[in-house]
């Protein structure tokens, strides 16, 4: 085989800051501390701090391959982990504060984190863990000294500014395999435990490339982008947005720990965020309060979602502050899973079919192949009519979990099981119908709970929808639609059912109508369908009863 003559020279995260701090030195990374204080730091300096935590790792012992655990929120010193840790070789680990304690311990054993770094709002949180803690040998609290604690009970706590202080920051990034691990994420664990996703290097820099080319976030006119993840750093490391900023030079704003509406937007006025990225319920929760206070967004241009599909009310309440929703598809194990981008040919279509298209789940992504199975792994067309289990392989998409917990992360025949539900059509539009668990399975038929929800929630007097199965005696599942009502606003499960009535096949109809104050949501923002499905187990729908009668 004859070989190309291009240079071989190793995908590392550490290239991106590198020229970060080469070409946009000067541009602001501006963040909210946890105590809620805004500071305004450059890609220059944030180069030179994760230099010194490099140069503290190694004085620490740690050695490369070893695990860093972080349990942080999106600040400044979050974001110098993501280079100092993984730059140097090591592998970071970012860590889901909300999780349960069991699931915190687990993992943290699981992924032989040798340090911990806290901050000060995840600092009881780890005290109460540590005497679990099996591997953890250095606890770092990301504070200055004069944010130390009086006291703790975690041994030896160290602080940030004082390890960092102690290096000169002479460091060079040292050169190593791009397959070598950088980072790890566990998945939230609905069932079972949590599994880990390591990233590598290279998959890590070439889904920061995907992602950049399809938010179209480049410089080509001059225009300065900002960008604020509103997607936790440990949400697979906020869809990679803080490798992205740096890359394309965009001003960088992270929010901390507080998502209060009010927060959000005074950061997003002040700073000038042209684009943002969240799940559904950060996005519902924004809109919310700007409807109440009457307040409008003025520069913000693009909404990135993922995660859950967004409702059309959502995307149209942010059409209304000149906001287009970008949705796109990906998960933990498949970061950059689709493009957010339109079909080529559809810049002028009318608003209203733009919106049409944004509902789905994005387009086929160039390096991503896609294939929907049935029930016996056979594959079916792409046409856009078909539904089936959603199979994917890519450069970036994980082919096994950490240490092979969890089961096999791929098929048979190498494809990543995704767990979605899902029809493709000819231009490669990705419409997700389901979670392969959440979909509702009447009479031998499928129901989409996700399609049903969308609709429901552009009902006025809706806030959240939600979707789940409960058992019938003749057609094994039916659908129970659980809202939670709009603060002031009266709807009764009859005029729902009878403003879906127009909108879905009869037999799609919720079978029956439950109001509650609240959803439970899970540690990444999505409802708990786990958790309505055992608030609602002995649940027994209106036909179901008369049957039984």
């Amino acid at each position: 085989m004859l070989e190309g003559l291009q240079m071989d020279v190793p995908l590392l995260v550490s290239t991106l800051l590198e020229h970060a701090e080469r070409y946009h030195a000067d541009i602001e990374v501006v963040a909210r501390t946890i105590e809620g204080e805004v500071v305004r730091t450059s890609y220059a300096e944030t180069g030179r701090r994760a230099r010194r935590l490099a140069q503290a790792l190694d004085r620490l012992g740690l050695a490369r391959g070893e695990r860093v655990g972080t349990l942080a929120w999106n600040t400044q010193r979050h974001l110098e982990m993501f280079y100092g840790v993984s730059g140097s070789g090591r592998v970071l680990h970012t860590i889901n504060p909300r999780l349960f304690a069991k699931q915190l311990v687990y993992i943290i054993n699981h992924a032989e984190d040798r340090a911990l770094f806290l901050d000060a709002a995840t600092l009881p949180l780890v005290e109460q863990l540590a005497p679990a803690l099996r591997t953890v040998e250095h606890y770092v609290l990301m504070a200055p000294r004069e944010r130390m604690p009086a006291t703790t009970r975690l041994p030896g706590l160290l602080c940030q500014d004082e390890l960092l202080a102690a290096e000169d920051g002479d460091y060079a990034w040292p050169s190593f395999d791009e397959r070598s691990a950088c980072s790890i994420c566990y998945t939230s664990g609905t069932t079972g435990n949590p599994k880990g996703v390591v990233y590598s290097h290279r998959s890590s820099t070439l889904s920061t490339m995907l992602v950049h080319g399809f938010l179209g976030i480049g410089s080509r006119n001059g225009e300065q982008h900002v960008i604020m993840p509103l997607a936790p750093m440990f949400h697979a490391n906020a869809w990679h947005l803080p490798y992205v900023a740096p890359m394309v030079g965009a001003r960088l704003v992270l929010p901390g720990r507080n998502y209060e509406p009010d927060r959000l937007y005074e950061l997003i006025e002040a700073e000038g965020v042209t684009l943002a990225g969240g799940v559904p319920s950060m996005w519902i929760i924004l809109t919310d309060w700007l409807d109440q206070t009457g307040r409008r967004l003025s520069r913000l241009r693009t909404a990135v979602s993922s995660g859950s599909a967004p409702s059309r009310a959502l995307m149209e309440k942010l059409a209304g502050h000149g906001v287009e929703l970008m949705q796109a598809w990906g998960m933990t194990e498949v970061v950059a899973g689709s493009t957010a981008t339109m079909a080529p040919g559809t810049a002028d279509l009318p608003p209203a079919e733009r919106i049409d298209r944004r509902m789905r789940s994005g387009r086929a992504q160039c390096g991503v192949r896609y294939r929907i199975v049935d029930a016996e792994e056979r594959e079916l067309p792409q046409d856009g009519v078909a539904v089936g289990h959603l199979r994917v392989k890519a450069p970036w998409a994980a082919r096994a979990y950490f240490k092979g917990e969890g089961g096999s992360a791929v098929d048979a025949d190498g494809w990543l099981k995704t767990g979605d539900v899902a029809s493709i059509d000819p231009a490669g539009h990705l419409v997700l119908m389901d979670r392969s668990k959440d979909v509702i399975k009447s009479g031998g038929e499928w129901i989409s709970s996700i399609e049903l929800e969308n609709l429901a929630c552009g009902h006025p007097a809706v806030q959240l929808a939600a979707v789940i199965g409960v058992a019938h005696p003749k057609w094994q599942e039916r659908p129970l639609l659980v809202v939670v009502r709009r603060p002031g606003a009266s709807v009764t499960g009859a005029e729902l059912v009878e403003f879906l009535s127009d909108k879905v096949a009869r037999w799609w109809l919720p079978d029956d109508v439950a109001f509650v104050d609240a959803l439970p949501m899970t540690a990444t923002g999505k409802v708990s369908k786990l958790a309505l499905r055992e608030r609602f187990r002995d649940h027994v729908l209106p036909d179901a009863a008369r049957r039984q009668a």
